[in-house]
Parts: structure tokens; C-alpha cells; sequence
């Protein structure tokens, strides 16, 4: 048994190994005893990564990671034995019997969680780039990615506009 009570009490991604083809069943086990034992407020959410994939008329769902589930929850002794004894659970990812969360980094990279990015500009808006080696410059913002993660600004240099592709946190709307 692991000893969680002098870790930070923090809802966090943690990673599941299973049995190869339990992943459904997992994530519907778990799914279950968090409303049986009301453990909402502690075990917030369970995924399995897929990927649709689509040949013009169907679509079908591929699993990212055969043999793993993604759960988002608080780690402490309880909570740890629920998730380890479901049926088809070999264990948590991380050395031992110790789990490791997931940092803000990787989930964002894989996908897990989408946040949703609000701007404080649009298309046309003048503005002002505040990092990275253009910083201090200025232009008008061309275009914004679908997912509003870039921009593309279209800055004055050698006397001449040049689109400029940028991360959208690298841009304030100009005063």
C-alpha cells in the first residue's frame, strides 16, 4: 500500500495500465463505482484516447494508447485502491506503486483536456508583439488558427509588411 497523505491533495491526470482490450471495461467499472460511492467531487473524470479516423463513408475510433486510461482525480489511499483493484487494472504509471501525474504540459499535448482560448483581438486589430526576438514590434493581425493557438501579423520591416507567424500568447492587443 502506498502512503499519499503527505502529498499536495490536488485533482490531477494520472495514467492507468490494463489488460490489453480492458480499456472499455475500466473505464466503465470506474465510471460505476464513482456513482455508487459518490466519488464525483474526488475522480472527476476517465478517458480512453482515441483518434476517429474517417474513409469517406464511416467513421471508426482507433485507440491512441492500447492498454491505457486516463483518470483525473485525487490521489490518496482510498481513491488509490479503487482505482488498482478495478478488474483489468495492472497498475499506475509511475515507479513502484507511486503514481505521477500528468504535467499541464503533456496533457495539453496530448490532448486530454481542451482548454478554451478567449483573445482580446481579432482580424485587423493593431497590436503589439511582447515576446520573443520580435518583441517591441508592432502590425495588424492577418489571420488567426482555427484553434487560436497562432497568429500571423503582418509587421513593418525594412520598409516593407511582412507576415510574421506567431503563438498567440506572444501578441496584446495594441492601446
Amino acid at each position: 500500500m502506498s502512503n499519499f497523505s503527505d502529498a499536495i491533495p490536488e485533482i490531477q491526470w494520472y495514467v492507468i495500465h490494463t489488460f490489453t482490450g480492458y480499456e472499455n471495461k475500466v473505464k466503465n467499472s470506474l465510471e460505476k463505482i464513482i456513482e455508487n460511492r459518490n466519488l464525483g467531487d474526488e475522480i472527476v473524470d476517465v478517458r480512453i484516447p482515441v483518434e476517429i479516423q474517417t474513409d469517406g463513408e464511416k467513421e471508426t475510433e482507433a485507440k491512441l494508447l492500447p492498454s491505457y486510461v486516463f483518470v483525473k482525480m485525487l490521489m490518496n489511499d482510498a481513491n488509490w485502491h479503487v482505482v488498482r483493484n478495478i478488474t483489468g487494472v495492472t497498475g499506475f504509471v509511475g515507479p513502484g506503486s507511486k503514481p505521477v501525474p500528468l504535467s499541464d504540459e503533456e496533457v495539453a499535448r496530448m490532448g486530454i483536456e481542451v482548454s478554451t482560448i478567449t483573445l482580446q483581438y481579432q482580424v485587423g486589430d493593431y497590436v503589439k508583439i511582447i515576446d520573443g526576438p520580435l518583441a517591441n514590434y508592432s502590425g495588424t493581425v492577418q489571420s488567426i488558427s482555427e484553434d487560436k493557438k497562432n497568429v500571423t501579423v503582418l509587421v513593418s520591416m525594412f520598409g516593407r509588411n511582412t507576415p510574421v507567424d506567431l503563438k498567440s500568447n506572444e501578441v496584446e492587443r495594441a492601446n
